[in-house]
């Protein structure tokens, strides 16, 4: 097992084993758009372990982090954490952009139009 490119930790493949086979129906739909080099001939992978930490889609080729929020993200402490997440993941050379689960269901266009732009 290739270990040292993130330093993840065995809990956290493990966990992200576990969220591959759970995803929510806001994932499972960005997934159907990002799978398969869908997307512009891009490999996105998905709850790929970095650090502690578990990104819910990364395109190595790009450096790219897509993280999906739900609205407890809204709330004080978990916004203090992702702040610190995403500064982490920043530290290992990617850019992190984040999505609300509404986004989504409501515009995934707008949603695929940002991921674009993003890595334009």
């Amino acid at each position: 097992m290739k270990k040292a490119l993130h330093n993840y930790t065995k809990y956290s493949v493990n966990r992200a084993k576990e969220l591959r086979k759970d995803m929510t129906v806001f994932e499972q739909k960005l997934w159907y758009y990002l799978r398969a080099k869908r997307f512009f001939g891009l490999k996105f992978r998905r709850q790929v372990p970095i650090g502690n930490y578990i990104a819910d889609f990364v395109c190595k080729d790009k450096m790219l982090i897509i993280e999906l929020d739900g609205s407890e993200h809204l709330e004080d402490k978990q916004l203090i954490h992702d702040i610190i997440r995403d500064d982490y993941l920043r530290s290992k050379g990617y850019k992190v952009i984040r999505f609300y689960n509404n986004d989504i269901e409501k515009n995934i266009n707008l949603v695929l139009q940002s991921i674009k732009d993003s890595i334009s």
